[in-house]
């Protein structure tokens, strides 16, 4: 007896199949853990006016997306930081000029960071002008700590698992 072509082709179609599942899976998955991570999309940011609700992730972060100079980026609200703080990676990507040396202290102990400074932060509807910033090694290229001298010019509340920030001129 030969081999029947009618059944190496089901089993062909059968392992099409799986493999278009198994893909089907792992985006679905990979697209709701990436939500999880980081609730606050820019396309949700971008429909609240006047001021921007940010949901907590399970890790207790508020994650955002948002622009530096236009150029997307992510953002971790950091209020412990007294600057935006970016990585070299990144302020070269932005272009950003490195201004004079400074001394930080980190999580790990003092390192070294470059003062530059922002034209515009923009997260959601909220749009700053001139923000000072830190280019320092230790983070990651694609978040950028949202520090004091951004979050100095707005109200902010935290409500349970929420944090609304609020430009100070628009109480």
């Amino acid at each position: 007896m030969g081999d029947n072509p009618h059944r190496r082709g089901g089993l062909i179609m059968l392992a099409i199949a799986w493999v278009i599942l198994f893909v089907g899976a792992y985006w679905y998955f990979e697209a709701r853990l990436t939500h999880i991570a980081n609730p606050n999309r820019a396309e949700v940011l971008a429909l609240q006016h006047g001021e921007v609700r940010l949901q907590r992730n399970p890790q207790g972060h508020y994650l955002a997306q948002g622009e530096i100079n236009g150029q997307r980026v992510t953002f971790l609200v950091d209020t412990g930081a007294t600057r935006v703080a970016l990585s070299p990676g990144l302020a070269q990507k932005l272009a950003l000029a490195r201004g004079a040396v400074a001394t930080v202290q980190t999580a790990n102990g003092p390192a070294k960071a470059y003062q530059t400074s922002l034209k515009t932060v923009r997260l959601g509807s909220i749009e700053v002008h001139d923000v000072a910033a830190l280019i320092t090694t230790g983070l990651d290229d694609d978040t950028v700590l949202l520090g004091m001298s951004f979050l100095k010019q707005m109200e902010f509340t935290q409500r349970g698992s929420e944090l609304t920030l609020k430009p100070l001129g628009h109480m």
